[in-house]
């Protein structure tokens, strides 16, 4: 039996005046980060950095960064040139502008073309003193760096690297929800939109350390384990103190 042909254009009629419906959307709900990093968190003392000229070129000119390199000092180790050894943790916050699609991403898309081979995926739960707890994507890499050139060397040559294991530790953090799934952050980012006309910024956080036994300037080998154990603390108290969690639906 076949179909009225005049249903199907009536369905596509009566499914674009929905559009009319929805709700339009207001002003941008800012993400709960606060950007504003301080110049320490913890045990951790933090040094402001730039972004890089990839990170400003690939992204759209609204996003904005806070970057820092983090560092603590190694417990009775010094380094061979008679200084206090220290741990090193990068740490970046990228906050989404209007045009989420060119403006925030997941850090796997990125990390590549900083010298990562991304080896193993999983999820783990950060637990806060505060009550809250919420699940952050872990990364496993091999980052390749590439080496100085000496005096005098030709810089024609092919370039040498140093490879270092890394573990990296990432969620995404908005107006009223943490995420650490980005299709998930899309979707929760989609209902806002035509649900609530909520158009929200978006962040992401995210922290690495090297591990092994070839660190510069530490003599020691640092196992996965404890680089795990220094990643989940620096960002325990660091998500405790720059988030505001009364804007974060439990």
């Amino acid at each position: 039996m076949k179909k009225p042909v005049w249903l199907l254009p009536l369905f596509l009629g009566a499914t674009m005046a929905t559009i009319y419906f929805l709700p339009r959307v207001g002003a941008v709900a800012q993400s709960a980060i606060d950007m504003e990093l301080p110049y320490r968190s913890g045990i951790w003392s933090l040094e402001k950095i730039q972004p890089s000229k990839d990170e400003l070129t690939i992204l759209s000119d609204d996003t904005d960064f806070s970057k820092a390199l983090c560092s603590s000092p190694r417990a009775y180790e010094i380094t061979d040139w008679g200084g206090l050894a220290r741990d090193r943790i990068d740490m970046s916050i990228v906050l989404s502008g209007s045009d989420i699609n060119n403006s925030i991403h997941r850090p796997e898309r990125c990390m590549p073309a900083q010298g990562h081979n991304i080896t193993s995926s999983g999820n783990r739960i950060l637990e806060l003193s505060n009550g809250r707890k919420f699940q952050v994507k872990r990364l496993i890499s091999v980052q390749s760096v590439p080496l100085k050139l000496r005096e005098g060397e030709d810089p024609k040559k092919a370039v040498k690297y140093a490879k270092f294991n890394c573990v990296t530790y990432y969620f995404f953090v908005g107006h009223d929800h943490l995420s650490n799934d980005h299709l998930e952050r899309t979707l929760i980012d989609m209902k806002d939109r035509l649900v609530h006309g909520m158009d929200q910024r978006w962040a992401y956080i995210s922290a690495s350390m090297w591990y092994g036994d070839n660190l510069p300037g530490i003599r020691a080998v640092v196992t996965e384990a404890e680089a795990d154990e220094k990643l989940r603390g620096f960002l325990t108290d660091f998500s405790e103190k720059q988030i505001n969690w009364d804007q974060i639906i439990p």
